[in-house]
């Protein structure tokens, strides 16, 4: 008679699902995972989606403060880029906003937004903020408006034959323990261009002064130009396939400059201890034109999910 008790008591522990848990409960679990898991567990059920969308869970994905120049900014306290939008109704909403990098936060050249699947902060930087060569006399480039462009102004390079981009970023400002790719965002005149093509291009990220990524690449690959490189005189010694650009849908293309390991990227330190500088060079010294710069971006790497 005693042991009855004990087999409906069982039979009820057997029963209790993860859905039958207090929300409290489950929001307090799914708050320690990231953005992307707490959709992932919205798909899950009713009761875990009620959890999993609330703004117990999203306040702590959302940045108290976004790093911008070593300073920290409130993200309502800035002005946007766009007109304002409408006061988000959830914070999940909130994060939403801010992972749209066509409305970031913007301060001085220099746009900021969330990457959505984990939270990890973005960065472009504009052509303004960029070191762009004037050897060849203050008329080689010129800034003017740009209908694509996320800033007020575009660099278009007018004319020159040295050619090397840089652009510099605090390692304090990049989240902690995050891998980091660099990419050239850029265009062509629609007049046309010249010198852009010879895969004697290369492209560097480097931290505090080394170099921890340099690759080959090429702006505008023409293949029958390479050939033609290649089979000049001093043409150089062909050490690996260029990286080519890839076109954006937003219709500019971009270059991957290079990786920053994220042992590197630990955010640690006084903010401008330390800086994670993007270049792109041209080695060649001929002539050069067309080339429009709308600015270098910081991302970070996200593993594909399967």
């Amino acid at each position: 008679m005693a042991a009855e008790p004990q087999a409906s008591s069982g039979a009820h522990a057997a029963a209790t699902q993860l859905g039958d848990l207090p929300e409290a409960c489950l929001a307090q679990a799914i708050a320690l995972t990231s953005p992307r898991d707490a959709c992932r567990c919205a798909a899950v059920s009713p009761a875990l989606r009620a959890a999993a969308d609330s703004d117990h869970v999203w306040r702590g994905f959302l940045p108290e403060q976004l790093m911008i120049d070593g300073h920290s900014y409130k993200p309502a306290a800035v002005a946007l880029h766009q007109a304002p939008a409408p006061a988000a109704k959830s914070k999940k909403e909130a994060y939403l906003g801010l992972c749209n990098a066509s409305g970031a936060v913007a301060v001085g050249g220099c746009r900021v937004w969330l990457e959505r699947a984990t939270g990890a902060r973005c960065y472009a930087l504009s052509a303004r903020r960029l070191s762009l060569p004037w050897d060849d006399g203050e008329f080689c480039w010129k800034f003017t408006p740009h209908p694509r462009s996320r800033f007020a102004e575009v660099a278009e390079l007018v004319d020159c034959t040295c050619l090397d981009i840089y652009g510099a970023l605090p390692v304090a400002s990049l989240t902690p323990m995050t891998p980091y790719a660099a990419f050239l965002v850029y265009d062509t005149a629609a007049e046309g261009h010249r010198g852009l093509s010879y895969p004697d291009q290369e492209a560097a990220v480097s931290l505090g002064g080394r170099v921890v990524a340099r690759h080959d690449v090429c702006i505008r690959p023409d293949d029958a130009e390479a050939r033609k490189f290649w089979d000049e005189p001093g043409g150089g010694d062909h050490h690996e396939e260029p990286r080519r650009p890839r076109r954006r849908e937003d219709g500019w293309w971009e270059m991957e400059m290079g990786r920053l390991p994220s042992t590197a990227a630990s955010g640690g330190g006084e903010p401008g201890e330390e800086e994670v500088v993007a270049s792109f060079e041209v080695l060649g010294w001929y002539p050069k034109r067309g080339l429009i710069i709308e600015g270098i971006e910081f991302r970070p790497v996200v593993e594909s999910s399967t």
